[in-house]
């Protein structure tokens, strides 16, 4: 249990059942990943998902840029006057 604590800590709480049965077969222990995963799952030891980037826009495009219909004014002379 030692060694699954110390894998995890290891890896930033990212490997799972499959890669924690892995590494410790690496590291010389014989371990089957159901019980790794029974191991972790009793000792509520679980993987930190990230969300992945998602882009929301495309800057790089060739569109034209659409005239100022309404004639906004965005230049300001300092900061927060407008």
């Amino acid at each position: 249990m030692v060694h699954i604590r110390t894998i995890h800590a290891q890896s930033r709480r990212s490997y799972g059942r499959p890669r924690m049965t892995e590494e410790l077969r690496a590291r010389g222990f014989s371990a089957g990943h159901r019980r790794v995963g029974r191991l972790m799952r009793e000792n509520d030891i679980r993987v930190v998902r990230t969300q992945r980037f998602k882009v929301t826009t495309k800057s790089a495009h060739s569109h034209a840029i659409e005239p100022n219909l309404l004639g906004q004014d965005f230049s300001a002379t300092s900061l927060n006057q407008k």
